[in-house]
């Protein structure tokens, strides 16, 4: 129980004296302590755009069909086990995919991907996204791209809905990379390359 909630409750072994002290400085406290403010969506995006993350090409294979997004909404959970996290937009063209199958690759890419990441950040066709690089089946059947400068097979451990998205967790099997290859980062609504 917190220290104030102990106090109010009477439950305290140390007299009245104390008990009405610490009372004041648990009120005075609480006086201080500034209610949350409503964010709206526009000042969290806002913020968001200033947090730069690496640009991933992150894609899918299985019952639900071929798929693929850009996504920097990415992140490492754990090491053991090996644990990425990634949301997708339940309402992108990719999400039905993404929704049904349990194999995926988070793919990094470089300058060298930029405008494949556009590509496939956009509202073009599944099948012309897959048309435009070398691409191989990783051990999880997810298409894995050729010279990113790390690709994270993994298959999907569990789901949750977060609002407008769906959380994947993601236990990686298998993990390419390209040594010496730049990276690429999505900061204030721009790409930046980041030399290796």
């Amino acid at each position: 129980m917190p220290l104030c909630g102990l106090i109010h409750s009477g439950r305290d072994r140390w007299g009245g004296s104390l008990n009405k002290s610490l009372t004041k400085v648990c009120e005075m406290i609480a006086s201080e302590l500034e209610p949350l403010t409503h964010v709206s969506p526009e000042d969290f995006k806002e913020g968001m755009a200033v947090l730069s993350g690496a640009v991933n090409i992150v894609t899918t294979d299985g019952p639900g069909g071929r798929a693929g997004l850009t996504a920097s909404a990415v992140c490492s959970v754990t090491a053991e086990p090996p644990t990425l996290l990634v949301c997708v937009n339940r309402g992108s063209s990719a999400a039905p995919a993404f929704l049904q199958n349990d194999a995926i690759c988070v793919n990094t890419v470089g300058p060298d991907h930029k405008g494949l990441a556009m590509l496939f950040g956009g509202k073009t066709p599944m099948e012309d996204r897959f048309a435009t690089a070398d691409w191989t089946e990783g051990p999880s059947g997810a298409p894995v791209l050729g010279g990113s400068v790390a690709s994270f097979d993994c298959k999907v451990t569990s789901r949750n809905v977060v609002g407008s998205h769906e959380v994947l967790f993601c236990e990686i099997i298998d993990i390419t990379r390209t040594q010496g290859t730049p990276g690429l980062v999505y900061f204030a609504r721009q790409f930046h390359e980041l030399q290796a």
